[in-house]
């Protein structure tokens, strides 16, 4: 299946995501093989993007979340494009991951960070299970996407920036219209 082909099944709310965060996975140039962590699966937007890139993808988010966010349809749509064999879902709290120390090449949280409520905790999750050399992607709605957010969602939350909870990680930020991409690589710090 072609990226148009993709698009078409999947609809143009998914197209306009694609469009935005496709361009940033090309810019990491992840290797293939790499174990990649999906943290917040939603619709699967994040997943299917991944998957579609070749990327073998674990997925999930925590087995008690009942908000509108969690528990989305996401197989479904992985189905209609032949990627569900590329995506496990596990549920599992981002705050405490039930997954060994350095296993992840690379962990994505698109659009979730903001509901998590140890943002804190989270990151250090993401620190203590991501490669010496893996690459964490973080991307949250800038102003503008919560604008449009908030156009169907009035009540959605603002928008947080991880450098308020990384501490003194250094951190390269893609800006963007709809999303900000706040990339951490070599995090690990060797004693």
């Amino acid at each position: 299946m072609n990226v148009e082909e993709l698009k078409k099944v999947l609809g143009t709310e998914f197209s306009f995501i694609f469009d935005k965060i496709n361009p940033i996975l090309q810019y990491l140039d992840i290797s293939r093989n790499a174990k990649i962590l999906d943290i917040g699966t939603g619709k699967g937007r994040m997943a299917i993007i991944l998957a579609f890139n070749g990327y073998k993808v674990l997925t999930g988010e925590p087995e008690s979340d009942n908000s509108e966010y969690a528990k989305q349809n996401w197989l479904d749509d992985a189905k209609k494009v032949q990627l569900d064999n590329l995506i496990t879902f596990k549920a599992f709290n981002a705050e405490k991951m039930p997954f060994e120390d350095n296993l992840f090449d690379a962990i994505f949280i698109q659009g979730a960070l903001h509901h998590i409520d140890d943002k804190g905790s989270t990151f250090n999750e993401c620190i203590r299970t991501i490669k010496k050399d893996g690459v964490i992607c973080i991307l949250e709605p800038s102003r503008n996407g919560i604008k449009i957010i908030r156009r169907h969602n009035p009540s959605h939350p603002d928008a947080v920036d991880p450098r308020d909870f990384s501490g003194e990680s250094p951190v390269e930020i893609k800006k963007g219209d709809m999303f900000d991409a706040f990339i951490y690589r070599h995090v690990k710090i060797e004693h």
